[in-house]
């Protein structure tokens, strides 16, 4: 058996193309769409990954703000650049790019957005909403995660999910997203962590397995079940390389398989669009305009 890949470009490129004609509506009353980022520090990966995000703006004939503060920035530099986002009335919505310097609180600048500002869904007042099944900007991976799997037709209204990580930007929110019920969601879901002594006797009773861990190669062959879908959503850097959770052999048993290139990632970029777009015409419908 070899996986289907879940061509995550692929995808990301059908919901631009869905968003240019909402971003071409928005133009037609005059309002352009607009996307903050506020990136501390002088991190390659996030420096690249912020980049990457305003190109997508580019693109799409969106605007965008990229606020860099050095390494070195102060917690009161931090929120005066929040304060500043969250006045300007051409940005709709933005991110605070993780991770944050050590010295910096991250959770503290969190709280300091605002959650109608929210691009990344991660604001306790948006994932709160996601809890109780309300409308909300969605956090953008789980989201891209879930997008992905119903566009390769992956089944997971009443399927076993097991989502591996705890993390607060893919586990906790995915969770909670794969549970509701919805047409694209209704799954049964574990959560288990790198804590958990032998992840494999949960992850090879799945339908579907999501590893979020940041722990290269943890998913191994035998710890999928044959014909499961594996979403690769954890990665980290090593000497320069980007590096999976999920270790290759996995694609000779596994039924659908994101790459470590060109899967989650892109998706996620997709979603933080969207999640503006939506923010710019929630901003113009408060209006009347």
């Amino acid at each position: 058996m070899t996986a289907i890949t879940l061509d995550g470009e692929a995808v990301a490129a059908s919901v631009k193309d869905d968003l240019r004609g909402r971003i071409d509506a928005l133009a037609d009353r005059g309002v352009t769409p607009g996307l903050g980022t506020v990136l501390v520090g002088d991190d390659g990966p996030s420096a690249n990954y912020v980049s990457m995000k305003h190109r997508d703006c580019a693109e799409l004939g969106m605007h965008s703000v990229d606020r860099r503060l050095p390494v070195d920035a102060t917690q009161a530099q931090v929120n005066r650049a929040v304060d500043e986002l969250n006045a300007d009335p051409a940005v709709d919505a933005f991110i605070l790019q993780y991770p944050f310097p050590a010295h910096l609180d991250y959770q503290q600048s969190i709280l300091r957005l605002s959650p109608d500002k929210d691009a990344d869904g991660l604001h306790p007042v948006n994932l709160g909403r996601l809890v109780m099944g309300e409308e909300a900007p969605l956090a953008c991976t789980p989201h891209g995660i879930v997008r992905l799997l119903a566009a390769f037709d992956v089944p997971l209204a009443g399927r076993h999910v097991v989502v591996v990580g705890r993390g607060l930007t893919i586990g906790r929110p995915l969770a909670n997203l794969l549970t509701l019920k919805r047409p694209d969601t209704n799954a049964a879901v574990t959560v288990v962590h790198t804590g958990v002594a032998d992840i494999g006797a949960y992850t090879r009773t799945a339908d579907v397995v999501v590893a979020a861990a940041g722990s290269p190669g943890l998913i191994t062959a035998d710890m999928v079940a044959p014909g499961a879908a594996v979403v690769a959503a954890g990665v980290s850097f090593r000497d320069g390389r980007l590096l999976s959770d999920v270790d290759d052999a996995v694609a000779e048993v596994a039924g659908w398989l994101s790459p470590r290139v060109g899967g989650v990632g892109p998706m996620t970029r997709a979603m933080l669009l969207s999640n503006t777009v939506e923010a710019a015409e929630r901003s113009l419908a408060a209006t009347g305009s």
